[in-house]
């Protein structure tokens, strides 16, 4: 094999595909980039069983041929080259020369016929999007996935299509995020649980730009993405999701309608008297049209009042402040509108039309008055 590739374009490619790479497998080859020129055209991939990931790379191809090298090493030795003209060639015992100007690097490489390529998956029919519209759905409900392994389905989101419309769900058992888009087109019911991991290194190939289209596809096993020359694999979360819609209620004793970025700040400030790894609540004493928002911590204490709309009861609840501040960083309005019921149940930050709907459960404190 032999091929000539721009530094830049080869670059680009590695830190798109190496998002796929085993970093914990007893399995060498699962470490690798394939580099595929067995045709006109250089495709890289990289599969970890889990998550593959397939790009097409600019370049011309002078010998057809496949191989496959270490990700790590072969990524290090492609960023460090100068930005110029790159060749690489392999022989039939997959010794692999790089070379670039002066510079000349020769490495072992792996048979490319061990490796694992992606599944082939059908592609009956694709819900299309902008990647703008994807990568904001991505970023408005992902931070409300669980971090541990201990409920797989909670590592997941939930994308549910019920004809014309998109629903993405993510919940940690301790808040829920709901974000629900209009598609143009109609296509019927399905609901998949994607892992949080595919979304997350989906997110960051993604170029946002809403004249970008993604096509995703679903099989029972699998989705897929496809956009710009990538192809994006990955295997879904097996089983049914949490029954979210019994967890949701219109239902309400006080409405508040706050400006988001002025009560996003006053949390901020708050959190200075929290330490790292602390967990005190964030009090919010609601009445007579104002907000108070305290925190009581050994650093000391901090409380602000902030200015609000408010309709019904007065009400005294406390929060986690970062599950407050992670829903109020991704929504977009200058104003919203924040449900509670009692001191115990669940608050709701949610639109009129609940494109965004966002769940957080209260947490105990100690009223001091």
């Amino acid at each position: 094999m032999k091929i000539t590739c721009e530094k830049n374009s080869l670059l680009k490619s590695i830190n798109i595909v190496v998002k796929a790479v085993s970093t914990k497998t007893t399995m060498p080859i699962l470490e690798c980039i394939l580099i595929d020129a067995s045709t006109d055209e250089i495709k890289f991939t990289a599969n970890d069983m889990e998550l593959g990931i397939e790009t097409k790379v600019e370049g011309t191809v002078q010998e057809n041929g496949i191989i496959a090298l270490e990700a790590r090493l072969f990524s290090e030795i492609i960023r460090k080259l100068p930005d110029s003209e790159v060749t690489i060639s392999s022989d039939s015992n997959f010794n692999t020369l790089i070379t670039c100007e002066k510079a000349k690097f020769n490495i072992m490489g792996r048979d490319g016929e061990d490796f694992s390529c992606l599944p082939y998956v059908e592609r009956d029919s694709c819900v299309s999007i902008s990647q703008f519209t994807l990568k904001e759905l991505i970023r408005q409900t992902i931070f409300s996935i669980a971090q541990n392994e201990s409920n797989k389905m909670m590592t997941g989101e939930l994308f549910e299509i019920d004809q014309d419309q998109l629903r993405v769900i993510s919940l940690d058992g301790h808040r829920i995020s709901i974000r629900k888009i209009q598609l143009k087109e109609s296509y019927g019911e399905k609901k998949i649980i994607v892992p949080g991991k595919t979304l997350i290194e989906i997110s960051k190939i993604l170029s946002g730009e809403t004249e970008d289209i993604v096509d995703i596809y679903f099989t029972e096993n699998h989705i897929v993405f496809e956009f710009d020359q990538t192809v994006v694999v990955s295997r879904l979360i097996e089983g049914n999701y949490f029954r979210v819609d019994q967890m949701l209620s219109n239902d309400y004793n006080t409405k508040v309608t706050i400006n988001k970025k002025e009560l996003l700040d006053c949390i901020d400030r708050a959190m200075l008297m929290v330490k790292e790894g602390d967990r005190k609540p964030i009090i919010l004493n609601i009445e007579d049209n104002t907000m108070e928002l305290k925190i009581i911590s050994q650093i000391g204490t901090m409380d602000e009042i902030i200015d609000i709309e408010m309709k019904g009861d007065n009400i005294k609840i406390a929060f986690n402040p970062k599950f407050l501040m992670d829903a109020l960083r991704v929504i977009d309005e200058e104003k919203v509108n924040i449900y509670y019921m009692n001191p115990k149940a669940p608050c709701f930050i949610k639109d009129e039309g609940d494109s965004y709907i966002y769940l957080i459960l209260p947490v105990n404190f100690i009223d001091v008055g």
